[in-house]
């Protein structure tokens, strides 16, 4: 039974997910290491970058922090903090400053009330819920059949759909991040015409990793469904 609903044909949804997600983030990180080695011509840091945009924006109650890992930036709104990690927190490089940048959008973003991304954040307790229980709700219906297992099996993939629906809603907060991130920089002179186009591969670059976890959760999604219709058939 668990070998027709685990690794019939539709695996291959599961396969081509995780193949996107590979080659995104194999393109994000070789993206980055290769503007990662050129300086910018202000000198400045990610963190300083930050502050200067911030400051430009009316914004003063964000913490900039430095973290630990590679990669690892995020914008808190629940602390208003803009987290820098190791490679981002004190290197001026062009890439470093576009990863920075990119956290400021998403702090400009709220103290604007942008929309998708307050949906985001609203979405957020009920993405995390659909994520725990789908998988177990699945699971209760195929191991124990009878009349209420179709039951269990569609809740589990409408809890499936708010994690999906959490991918897709990031999509818009992510590239008007970075998109914000581009014009502050050009206005603000944080990096030249030359440098500009630089950053932009790199966000860009990092984009498509949403991008791909998005396409990767609507194939997982696609996947549940038709194992569903078929055990109904």
């Amino acid at each position: 039974m668990f070998g027709y609903y685990f690794w019939d044909s539709t695996y291959v949804f599961v396969l081509i997910g995780a193949i996107i997600c590979m080659i995104a983030s194999a393109r994000v990180k070789t993206t980055y290491r290769r503007y990662s080695r050129v300086r910018s011509g202000t000198g400045m840091t990610g963190a300083q970058a930050a502050e200067r945009m911030l400051h430009a924006a009316g914004i003063y109650d964000v913490t900039i922090r430095h973290v630990s890992g590679s990669l690892t930036d995020h914008y808190d709104p629940r602390n208003r903090t803009l987290n820098l990690s190791d490679d981002v927190y004190g290197s001026p490089s062009v890439a470093a400053i576009g990863v920075a940048a990119h956290e400021c959008g998403h702090a400009i973003q709220h103290q604007q009330n942008y929309f998708p991304l307050n949906l985001r954040s609203a979405i957020v307790p009920v993405a995390n819920i659909g994520s725990t229980l789908s998988w177990p709700l699945i699971l209760i219906g195929l191991l124990f059949g009878g009349k209420s297992s179709s039951l269990f099996i569609q809740l589990g993939i409408i809890m499936f759909s708010f994690a999906v629906l959490f991918q897709l809603v990031t999509l818009p907060v992510e590239f008007n991040a970075s998109s914000r991130a581009m014009n502050e920089m050009e206005r603000l002179g944080i990096l030249s015409n030359e440098e500009l186009p630089m950053t932009g591969k790199v966000l860009r670059a990092a984009a498509l990793t949403y991008v791909a976890s998005a396409a990767a959760a609507i194939l997982q999604l696609l996947r549940l469904v038709l194992l569903f219709g078929r055990r109904d058939d």
